[in-house]
């Protein structure tokens, strides 16, 4: 590991004027490469002291051994110069945006003496158009097929073109008519070639003229009755318009414009683009790359524009390039692809209309494709194991942690605070070994207390079930808790800690409930959480059970009297790993607490009620209409609602005496006693509306 301070260039060395630089490592590999408005300021960045600095770009000054710029005169010229390094040299620390498949392209070899109609997938060559990019091969198929019978143009290989040459035989297609034959000398090349160029109008999308043109020539020639030619031009009408439909309208005024959305966590980015020519979607595309370097969403925009048109030019570059978020500046990147184009590009956030609501369908996507991308990333058994024994080396475990649990404190400003627990084994979600849990041991809102007291009480579970089986071989007979009381006697205080049935087995043979223990405990936060955790272990006596925290902002791992943190890297999977499983533990206690939450604003009288249920309930308020004319009702009209017999309805009594207001209602703007029937907050329809609850508490932040 390099010291920064060893190659750090003198301020007066560094050039006040735009330029691109690059980072090598101590083998003269390029690790980054990058653009500044000021190389002198943005240089100055990397060499500032390195606990300022944020982990991943700590990471990359401390793994290169020195730095070259080089300078240019325009922010333009940066922008070029960068995109044509990041592409020679592919540096490990560059976003660097993957495709999720190879997508095909409609393609016409225009730079050919007879023009063909193929599919294409990889580099593009000079020479050719190219439409798309479409999600499947047999997409393209069908519409060339739809295509053919309008224009005929050739689509056969040269090997197949030159033998049918040689035999003076055009091949099936242009027997039936789908190929016009210039293998054979039907048509000239001139006449090919306008018929290519016809077969690429239509397909940017120019095709109102020519169904107008063909419409006319039906027209004609029925009026001449030409029937057959008529027939003819009515079946082409057809077939182009079936073509057409495979391409919905959704911009009007035949808009040409790429969607670009972008969706990130702290680790990945997911990018998608819709291509819309002649305010039709006529291709789709993403990507996905890991954020191995610090970047904003505007940051990951411009990385996609290089990617999307570092290599394009003329049409294939849009008028309109429609983005989540702008590059910082703007104004460069948008006069590169004004420059790329030949005519003025607009690069903007669309606000409202269509394009706004395309721009949500293209996020929703992009947010799919994380997803999946995620999905299949976590389903990989080679990718989870080496996952595992980067967490092993990180913490300097004894071997690879296969089952972690992972707890998280969730809130609403101190109240209804609920932890969670959630088990991942072999890298896997466990969900069956989820358990959730009420702080009830002080009130009010204190993280660090929290964590103490749900680690102290899952880990007695943990005791006492080995005690039970007689697996506990301590020399005492039970550990003793902080207050002296024997765990295996000490009272079980969470609703989800019932005792286990006779059989301490699940199907698959392995132990129920806390009875099995992780290799790793994660709690979501930083030292102090991490500190309490350990501190609850010790006091119950147990060493063998490693602790870790993972701190969500900067997404540092904290170990137990250690001052600094565990940085992984940005790529790591042992670190995609520990989000996710942090993010799930989170996930989880935030569902629970709004649960909670949700039952206390709903609460009412009835709920103290022992044994009465959702049924009787809507049963009592739509018999009497209010719990405030239910409470005044007499024991025997109770009993006239069906279900209710005279025991449950004296305890109904009982129950809404005890809740009765000691004192009226008063309206303090006024001085009026509100006298009003009370509306029911007991037993409303489901999907009704809760507003019941402190205006403080709904505005109230979750975490």
């Amino acid at each position: 590991m390099a010291d920064p301070s060893s190659y750090r260039p003198k301020p007066g060395q560094i050039p006040d004027s735009p330029g691109v630089y690059r980072f090598r490592d101590e083998h003269r590999r390029v690790i980054y490469v990058g653009k500044a408005k000021s190389l002198r300021q943005r240089l100055a960045n990397y060499f500032q002291d390195l606990s300022g600095l944020h982990p991943r770009t700590r990471t990359m000054v401390t793994t290169a051994a020195s730095v070259e710029w080089t300078v240019v005169s325009t922010e333009v010229e940066a922008l070029q110069l960068e995109y044509s390094w990041i592409k020679e040299y592919d540096p490990r620390f560059n976003v660097k945006y993957r495709d999720d498949k190879s997508y095909p392209y409609l393609a016409v070899t225009m730079n050919e003496e007879f023009p063909r109609v193929q599919v294409m997938r990889g580099h593009k060559k000079k020479g050719v158009r190219y439409f798309g990019p479409y999600a499947h091969a047999w997409a393209i198929r069908d519409t060339v097929d739809l295509l053919l019978r309008v224009f005929p143009v050739r689509t056969c290989s040269a090997g197949v073109f030159k033998n049918a040459a040689r035999t003076g035989r055009p091949c099936l297609l242009g027997y039936i008519g789908k190929c016009s034959a210039p293998c054979v000398g039907r048509v000239s090349a001139e006449e090919h070639g306008e018929l290519s160029e016809e077969f690429c109008d239509f397909m940017a999308g120019r095709t109102g003229t020519y169904l107008r043109r063909l419409e006319k020539q039906m027209m004609e020639a029925a009026e001449e009755m030409e029937y057959e030619r008529a027939a003819r031009l009515r079946d082409d009408i057809e077939a182009l318009k079936k073509a057409m439909e495979k391409n919905a309208v959704v911009l009007a005024d035949a808009t040409d414009a790429d969607l670009i959305a972008v969706a990130e966590d702290e680790l990945e980015a997911a990018v998608q683009i819709f291509h819309v020519r002649g305010g039709r979607v006529r291709g789709q595309r993403g990507w996905v790359t890991d954020k191995v370097e610090d970047v904003t969403t505007g940051a990951l925009v411009e990385h996609a524009l290089q990617q999307l048109y570092g290599e394009e030019r003329g049409d294939s570059v849009p008028k309109e390039v429609l983005v989540p978020a702008l590059p910082e500046p703007v104004e460069p990147v948008q006069e590169w692809l004004t420059e790329r184009r030949g005519s003025n590009v607009s690069l903007r956030i669309p606000q409202r209309g269509d394009k706004k609501a395309l721009m949500e369908t293209v996020e929703r996507n992009a947010q799919q494709a994380l997803v999946l991308h995620k999905t299949r990333r976590a389903s990989d058994l080679t990718t989870r194991s080496r996952a595992l024994e980067e967490i092993a080396e990180a913490l300097d475990l004894d071997s690879a942690p296969l089952r972690i649990e992972c707890y998280d404190i969730s809130h609403l400003q101190g109240d209804d605070v609920v932890a969670s627990m959630v088990v991942f084994e072999d890298g896997l979600q466990r969900k069956s070994e989820y358990r959730r849990f009420q702080i009830k041991g002080f009130e009010g809102q204190d993280d660090v207390r929290s964590m103490h007291e749900v680690i102290t009480r899952r880990f007695r579970r943990y005791i006492a079930e080995k005690e039970r089986t007689g697996e506990w071989t301590d020399g005492e007979n039970a550990l003793a808790d902080t207050t002296g009381t024997p765990l295996a006697d000490a009272p079980l205080t969470d609703a989800t800690e019932a005792p286990l049935t006779s059989s301490l087995k699940d199907d698959d043979g392995r132990p129920k409930r806390f009875a099995y223990p992780p290799q790793l405990v994660v709690v979501d936060g930083g030292q102090p959480q991490v500190a309490a955790a350990k501190r609850a272990l010790d006091e119950l006596g147990i060493d063998d059970i490693a602790v870790c925290g993972l701190a969500k902002r900067l997404e540092e791992v904290w170990v137990p009297d250690d001052d600094d943190p565990v940085v992984l890297p940005r790529s790591s999977e042992g670190l995609y790993l520990l989000q996710r499983v942090r993010d799930e533990a989170h996930r989880f206690a935030i569902t629970y607490q709004r649960t909670k939450r949700a039952k206390r604003f709903r609460a009412g009288p009835l709920d103290e009620v022992p044994g009465l249920g959702e049924t009787r309930k809507q049963a009592l308020i739509k018999h009497f209409g209010s719990v405030k004319r239910l409470r005044a009702a007499t024991i025997e009209q109770i009993c006239e609602v069906p279900g209710i017999g005279r025991k449950t309805a004296e305890t109904i009594a009982v129950a809404l005496a005890r809740a009765a207001s000691p004192a009226p209602a008063v309206n303090t703007a006024t001085g009026e006693i509100i006298d009003d029937e009370e509306p029911d907050t007991t037993a409303g329809s489901p999907g009704d509306p809760v507003t019941t609850g402190a205006p403080e508490e709904r505005r109230g932040q979750e975490t």
